[in-house]
């Protein structure tokens, strides 16, 4: 896989971890906000692992 891939892949998934940082430190968080960013991180991270 090309290098300017694999960075992309790793700049989306920081992306979405701080999505769900910034969701989970609110008092009321969209659950299924979360669940949706929690399985586009996964995909995410498999890409990545086959890298």
């Amino acid at each position: 896989m090309e290098q300017s891939h694999v960075s992309a892949l790793q700049m989306k998934h920081a992306g979405i971890e701080r999505q769900l940082r910034d969701e989970m430190s609110r008092p009321l968080p969209d659950l299924s906000l979360v669940q949706t960013l929690k399985k586009r991180k996964l995909r995410i991270k498999e890409e990545l692992s086959t890298a």
